[in-house]
């Protein structure tokens, strides 16, 4: 970790500290941020965790989410501002640059010159922000990065049952249930710890897998059923959710969670895609699937203003159509399987 020495220095005191994850968060960014929230607190520092938008009910139940401060409710706004400015630490988890926190990066930007940033996060696409970094791309998840952190800190010993829950949850998330090839042996030793501190994993799972609305399973029958088209051609499948789905089906932060997975669970496809039709100031935004080596990092980077992983990423088109980011997605794939050809040949 860089810099590790000169944290422990800073955090040797009570300290407040402002714990950010990114826009809409999933698991992996909430729990991280829980579980670095609880851990802090035992050594008496005054920790507040803002999160940059909503996200799915799914996590409500995460230990220390009654906490949470979400900046979109009006309320929260100019107290979230005002914590921000009075921060002697700024932690930024599973996201390394502001831009993903959307206008609390532009608040975090008024105060960095004065203020540290520790990231912890495993992504692609690094953006120069912290003086103390934890930063491992090969890493499974973020939370398997806390879970790290608080080793270094010789802290494992503080970690309860509410700390391994969030850790667990964000590695359990990120990993699809350790079914990605970034599970590693390392990841599944810190799930085996974390499970003989006592957790209930099986409830973790139905917590956060098996807790659908009726809406929610209607929504998916549709999407199945009438917005998944197939690309054979380029081995590749997409969803396109638009304003009028999303009303018709009262559509809630996290309802298309994993909907993606669906088309590249079909035989024969390699590259899947969501696009979703979001308000006129939010744009369409995407997530990007793939197996095996085509990097939809590189297709979220390049063509989507985006990035994350090899097989997993986002991205995100301010102005334009649904039809419109499916024809660049068309356009990408068609370049980039070329590319991809001509490298072999």
């Amino acid at each position: 970790m860089h810099n590790f020495k000169k944290l422990q220095e800073l955090l040797s005191s009570p300290k407040k500290i402002v714990i950010l994850p990114h826009h809409k968060p999933d698991a992996d960014a909430l729990g991280s941020c829980l579980a670095l929230s609880l851990y802090l607190k035992k050594s008496g520092h005054s920790t507040y965790v803002i999160s940059p938008s909503d996200y799915p009910k799914f996590l409500f139940w995460l230990p220390g989410n009654d906490e949470v401060i979400v900046y979109t409710n009006d309320d929260n706004k100019e107290k979230a501002a005002e914590i921000i400015h009075e921060a002697d630490l700024i932690c930024c988890l599973d996201f390394s640059s502001l831009s993903r926190i959307e206008k609390l990066g532009e608040i975090v930007q008024e105060v960095v010159d004065k203020t540290p940033i520790l990231l912890i996060d495993h992504h692609r696409g690094k953006d120069d922000i912290a003086e103390f970094e934890l930063y491992d791309i090969e890493a499974a998840a973020t939370a398997q990065l806390i879970y790290e952190f608080i080793e270094l800190d010789n802290g494992l010993d503080k970690i309860d049952e509410q700390i391994a829950e969030n850790i667990y949850a964000g590695i359990m998330t990120d990993t699809g249930s350790f079914k990605y090839p970034s599970t590693s042996s390392r990841t599944l030793r810190i799930a085996a710890e974390l499970k003989d501190i006592g957790i209930d994993t099986s409830r973790i799972h139905n917590l956060v897998y098996d807790n659908n609305t009726e809406t929610r399973l209607r929504f998916l029958g549709y999407a199945l059923s009438q917005k998944l088209t197939f690309i054979p051609e380029y081995q590749a499948g997409y969803f396109t959710i638009s304003k009028e789905d999303r009303n018709q089906f009262n559509i809630q932060t996290g309802d298309t969670e994993g909907l993606v997975n669906y088309a590249l669970s079909v035989e024969g496809i390699e590259v899947a895609a969501l696009f979703k039709e979001n308000d006129d100031s939010d744009g369409i935004r995407l997530s990007l699937r793939s197996i095996g080596d085509f990097s939809v990092a590189d297709m979220a980077a390049r063509y989507f203003n985006g990035g994350g992983h090899k097989n997993a990423a986002g991205g995100r088109i301010i102005d334009g159509t649904l039809e419109g980011a499916v024809q660049i997605f068309k356009k990408a794939l068609k370049e980039m399987k070329q590319e991809a050809e001509s490298e072999k040949a």
